[in-house]
């Protein structure tokens, strides 16, 4: 795949979340407390999140050769981010993986930028990969085939400038008050909403690149 690593390839139409939106993850590795109990949980590190994403893709039969991991921090050796590193402004991970059902067709891919650790967005897509595998032990093969052909339809998609929308010498001030407007919650439009999103989106896409 020609999909770089790093820095961060973001698939096109997948909707960012705004900086100030993103969470603190709890996807902390547990351990033993003094006390003997399990409750105690340390923060996860990137290897330990990278190893949950690539056993989650290899129990699908992905193999690491058909695997990228894209984000934000500078690469090891092998080509896999590196653990240790200072958290970067925009902690999105994507991942993009191909198998021998799909040779010649793009990849498929899921990228979370919900929380404010890399670490945590790359264990976000391992449990998401998890439950998705649920879906096809329950007989759900075809909705999982569907899900991941949408994946695969969003990069293509056309997306109207942003600039078209917010005010390209505020850009943070247009947004919060389109955003405010055309809030559902104020009685606004959702279209004109989702379109403002759209808009705020894409320009933190290109402020981060």
């Amino acid at each position: 795949m020609s999909i770089p690593a790093f820095p961060l390839a973001w698939p096109v139409g997948w909707r960012r979340t705004p900086a100030g939106d993103r969470a603190n993850a709890k996807f902390g590795k547990r351990v033993r407390s003094t006390q003997g109990s399990w409750n105690t949980k340390t923060e996860l590190t990137i290897a330990q999140a990278l190893e949950r994403v690539r056993t989650q893709l290899q129990m699908m039969g992905i193999h690491d050769d058909d695997l990228v991991v894209s984000t934000n921090l500078e690469l090891r050796l092998d080509g896999w981010p590196r653990s240790g590193q200072r958290e970067p402004r925009d902690p999105g991970a994507a991942v993009y993986w191909s198998d021998r059902f799909s040779r010649g067709e793009p990849p498929r891919c899921m990228a979370i930028d919900r929380y404010d650790r890399v670490a945590d967005n790359l264990a976000a897509v391992a449990a998401t990969l998890e439950a998705m595998r649920a879906i096809e032990r329950h007989g759900g093969a075809e909705i999982l085939e569907r899900a991941f052909t949408g994946f695969t339809a969003l990069p293509g998609a056309t997306r109207e400038p942003w600039a078209n929308v917010l005010d390209a010498a505020d850009p943070l001030g247009s947004y919060r008050r389109l955003r405010s407007q055309h809030h559902p919650d104020n009685g606004g439009d959702r279209d004109k909403f989702e379109r403002v999103q759209r808009a705020w989106e894409d320009y933190q896409q290109e402020a981060c690149a």
